[in-house]
């Protein structure tokens, strides 16, 4: 469910809590039931586990964003709930990350200054990472296949922690990436753009990340 990121100090999670059936649980439709790690999610059935897992790139977001002391995926779901930050309708369907219950819940839960961003440029992304602030960002889930065309935008989000070495592009996590290399990715702007929705949240760095401390 995670690995380590020799790049930036923040953990590489993912949604789905064997990272070896990433790709085919979203490529080949594998059966999230039949996934062998779900109680390392901290869901309590695997049904729930099953249910909930393709909803929570927001949660797993939250989760790489407060580092390795970080609560388990699905007691981030649980807090998330109780805030609105994900609702369940009269049909049973999941609806979120909600932005602005999401921020209050990391604010008042988790004592992370946190805002939301409803109209965010690319250029924008780069200068809350320059004033030490994290990016959950909305983008379409293609991303992990960034050779591809972009299909549309937003519906899906990602962690960006930094820009790139040449500081022409963003460094971001992906909680559905099928691989290594699409889990913790480098993108040129203009490219990342092309995916991106134009919102998201930002959360104020924690200060053992900010120093690099494990």
């Amino acid at each position: 469910m995670s690995s380590s990121c020799a790049r930036c100090p923040y953990p590489s999670h993912t949604q789905f809590a064997s990272p070896d059936l990433v790709g085919p649980i979203v490529n080949d439709g594998f059966d999230r039931a039949a996934d062998p790690a779900w109680r390392e999610s901290g869901a309590r059935t695997v049904a729930d586990y099953a249910r909930w897992c393709g909803h929570l790139c927001g949660a797993t977001c939250l989760r790489m964003a407060l580092g390795p002391d970080a609560p388990s995926l699905f007691e981030l779901r649980d807090g998330a709930v109780k805030f609105g930050a994900y609702t369940v309708d009269a049909e049973g369907e999941i609806r979120g990350m909600v932005y602005a219950p999401a921020v209050e819940y990391v604010r008042e839960v988790h004592g992370v200054d946190a805002s939301v961003h409803r109209e965010l440029t690319v250029a924008g992304i780069g200068e809350l990472l320059d004033a030490g602030r994290l990016v959950i960002a909305s983008v379409h889930y293609a991303i992990r296949r960034p050779h591809d065309p972009a299909p549309g935008r937003g519906g899906h989000l990602v962690l960006v922690t930094g820009r790139t070495a040449d500081g022409a592009g963003l460094h971001f996590h992906n909680p559905s990436g099928t691989d290594a290399a699409s889990r913790t990715a480098d993108l040129p702007a203009a490219r990342f753009a092309e995916f991106f929705a134009g919102r998201g949240m930002s959360l104020a760095v924690p200060a053992e990340a900010a120093t690099g401390t494990p």
